[in-house]
């Protein structure tokens, strides 16, 4: 063990010396009698703050003089945000530790008074200096908050503390905007420092403002967003031993990933370009891709590794074709949905169908609404509604470990309340439910002139919901392989027995499985 401090080279800022004060603590806590000591370096990209750093030459803004500083021996280790590394690194610099990652999505904070904005019709001014942001943000926006508003990007650098500011300047200044896009992770750093004085400072500013986490399916972040890398001199092996204690390498296989693609790309922090791979229970890992061109953002891309396609070709059902059955709302459910809604902080909506008519005061009075996926979301801004995050069409357990971020200060989920159909009450056992609605049945049989369930020959089948399950899983031909989407779905058919069972992400991903 080392018989002197190690130190520790970090910018100045308040997040950078959060972040690098967890990793001091980190390796105390490992290495018994180890004392770890933050320098504090001056950093270029700290100094340029009037100017997008993609409009200025050069590159290693945030890492140059930290560099010089461990390769002359002033420091034993760095700590960067992983995102801010160059694809190059010095050669006689080691990658010795990426520890595993916090939440890699973007957050966009509001000003208080931005939901009376969006009731008069105003223009938004959100600020951040990323092209990627710029490219993706806006017409996420336009459709997920109420009122569909015109979202306006402005150039926006500086420390979190100081971004964050300009949420309270008063109207009459023109530093004032309505929100700004941050990084999730650099905030729950913050929001759980003591040691640098942050967190106290970050309550104060985010008091009382709304926010929205932007989904991956739609926001994918930047390559490495959320990681960080941690480096020491390539011939310091005691110092490599230690870092190797904290190495996470999922996260760090993860990383690889997204920089090979930004790597094909050229590089750089120009880019409109976002990649961002996150491990999801019974999936493992999903793979966000999205790109800007000339002519705009294109689509959204999902990148999952399959298993095995089929040996031979079998007959398909695809029950996601099948005609939606009639729905019908339980009796005085909007009156109780209102009351049970306004008793919570914080509410699930499983389906856009789940929300009752309701007036949009009625349904915001639960400051914290979540969803299913981003097309629910857009179905409940239309009807004025505020959502603040949604489950990306994973499931609502995709979210229990964002939901327990201390950052969102979310009540527990037995104190939530979830809105769903009366047919899925039973599998939200971890949350107190409220049933909206049920499915009206029909004869539906084979001979029925309806929808009709898997015929004999089909012997791969895609499940839409737990409900079709019901209703034709009786109808299943002896020896056929079961599919369908994570979440409830899945865990019905498990309730029910089914064994030979495929989760996929989406039906897409089935459908292109089919075709292997």
């Amino acid at each position: 063990m080392l018989q002197r401090p190690l130190r520790l080279g970090t910018r100045r800022s308040l997040l950078a010396r959060a972040q690098s004060s967890a990793v001091a603590r980190r390796l105390e806590q490992l290495h018994s009698g180890l004392k770890v000591e933050l320098v504090g370096i001056d950093t270029r990209g700290d100094r340029i703050t009037s100017t997008p750093l993609s409009q200025v030459d050069g590159k290693e803004f945030f890492t140059a003089e930290i560099d010089a500083a461990l390769r002359a021996g002033d420091v034993d280790l760095t700590v960067h945000s992983y995102k801010d590394l160059s694809l190059e690194r010095p050669a006689d610099l080691h990658l010795g530790a990426v520890p595993a990652r916090e939440n890699p999505r973007d957050i966009v904070y509001f000003a208080a008074d931005v939901p009376e904005r969006l009731a008069s019709g105003a223009t938004l001014r959100i600020g951040s200096s990323s092209p990627r942001r710029q490219a993706f943000v806006p017409s996420f926006l336009e459709r997920a908050l109420p009122n569909a508003p015109r979202i306006e990007l402005c150039e926006l650098r500086g420390n979190v503390d100081t971004r964050l500011r300009r949420l309270r300047e008063p109207r009459s200044s023109g530093r004032q905007l309505d929100g700004v896009i941050l990084a999730f992770a650099g905030l729950s750093r913050l929001w759980q420092d003591e040691a640098v004085g942050a967190a106290a400072l970050l309550h104060e500013l985010l008091a009382g403002l709304p926010r929205m986490l932007l989904p991956l399916t739609l926001c994918p972040t930047a390559p490495a967003q959320g990681a960080l890398a941690i480096e020491c001199r390539n011939a310091d092996l005691e110092t490599r031993a230690l870092l190797a204690a904290i190495d996470d390498p999922a996260t760090r296989a993860g990383i690889g990933v997204e920089r090979a693609l930004l790597a094909e790309r050229g590089g750089g922090c120009h880019q409109r370009f976002g990649a961002t791979q996150v491990q999801v229970d019974g999936l493992g890992p999903l793979l966000y891709l999205r790109e800007a061109g000339e002519q705009g953002p294109m689509a959204s891309e999902v990148r999952w590794s399959s298993p095995a396609g089929p040996r031979t070709p079998l007959q398909p059902w695809d029950g996601s074709l099948q005609p939606a059955p009639a729905l019908e709302p339980l009796p005085g459910i909007a009156a109780e949905a209102a009351q049970r809604l306004a008793a919570v902080k914080a509410a699930f909506i499983a389906h856009r169908r789940a929300l009752p008519e309701l007036p949009a005061a009625a349904v915001n009075h639960c400051p914290h609404l979540w969803v299913s996926g981003t097309e629910s979301w857009f179905a409940l801004a239309a009807r004025g509604a505020w959502v603040e995050g949604c489950a990306e069409s994973l499931g609502f357990g995709a979210l229990r470990a964002m939901l327990a971020s201390p950052l969102l200060a979310l009540p527990p989920l037995r104190e939530w309340l979830a809105l769903t159909n009366q047919e899925a009450a039973a599998g939200w056992a971890e949350v107190p439910v409220l049933a909206t609605y049920r499915h009206v049945s029909d004869s539906g049989g084979a001979g029925a002139s309806g929808p009709a369930g898997p015929p004999p020959e089909a012997m791969q089948l895609w499940w839409h919901s737990g409900v079709q399950f019901e209703r034709w899983g009786a109808q299943a031909p002896g020896g056929c392989q079961h599919a369908c989407g994570p979440g409830k779905t899945a865990e019905a058919l498990r309730r029910r027995g089914v064994q030979d069972l495929t989760v996929f992400p989406s039906v897409q991903h089935w459908r292109e499985w089919l075709r292997t």
